[in-house]
């Protein structure tokens, strides 16, 4: 694998994250997608708190929840881009930070095959294949 396409492989990854992370941000502040279709239990979301608090609802956890997650996705994301694009020696000779990527993904994927739905899935699969070839690619090359 060339010098210049690993690193690419790697940025692909992490831009998927850092995309999906501010679509799920979009929407989770922006229109019905993530609101229930049942009106009901929207409202009995916003009456209940879970058990670890009363000083939230479980509609405000759902939002919290939902604004950190896409938050987050996009923070891995940009970090694996800038690692890859602008310091590719650092992250080819570092496997810690090429496990911490991998894991992440990893633990994405497996949530995304547990409980989420197909456009995540494909996402975060193509993501994590892309990451693990560029990072086998990297090691090649130093």
């Amino acid at each position: 694998m060339s010098a210049l396409l690993a690193p690419g492989l790697v940025a692909l990854g992490g831009a998927i994250f850092l995309v999906l992370g501010a679509l799920h941000l979009v929407i989770t502040f922006r229109g019905p997608l993530l609101l229930p279709r049942d009106r009901a239990l929207r409202a009995r979301m916003a009456e209940v708190s879970p058990v670890i608090s009363r000083e939230t609802t479980m509609w405000r956890a759902w939002v919290g929840f939902n604004g950190s997650h896409g938050a987050g996705a996009m923070v891995f994301g940009a970090a694996y881009v800038d690692l890859a694009l602008a310091h590719r020696d650092v992250l080819a000779g570092d496997a810690a930070l090429q496990a911490i990527g991998a894991a992440c993904m990893l633990g994405f994927l497996v949530l995304a095959v547990r409980y989420w739905f197909r456009t995540p899935l494909v996402g975060i699969a193509i993501a994590a294949a892309a990451y693990a070839a560029g990072i086998a690619g990297l090691r090649g090359a130093f």
